[in-house]
């Protein structure tokens, strides 16, 4: 199925968001529990954030690609897979998603 431009505008904003808010909020969290042990705090931080970006791929991947990676995208359009135009879409989404993805952790 072939969604529309606008479509995978909102699936990368939601997945790029949810994906700003994991990995902060994973590394916080895994601070905070890890008693001041460094190497617990990057594993659980790791895996926590590898686990949210399947979940994203999963649910965003037939949508939009799941372009969550700027580098991921570009070697999409050089490759011809999208459009240039489309590729820098989907990198304006994903910019302007960083900060409500920030927020949400507020």
């Amino acid at each position: 199925m072939k969604f529309t431009l606008g479509a995978r505008l909102t699936a990368e904003f939601i997945g790029t968001a949810f994906l700003v808010a994991a990995v902060v909020g994973s590394g916080v969290m895994g601070e905070k529990f890890s008693g001041g042990n460094v190497a617990i705090a990057l594993l659980a931080s790791t895996i926590a954030t590898g686990a949210a970006l399947v979940a994203l791929i999963l649910a965003f991947g037939s949508v939009s690609g799941a372009h969550f990676n700027p580098v991921v995208t570009l070697a999409d359009a050089i490759e011809g897979g999208q459009t240039w135009t489309d590729a820098l879409a989907k990198r304006r989404s994903r910019s302007s998603a960083a900060s409500p993805g920030l927020s949400w952790l507020i």
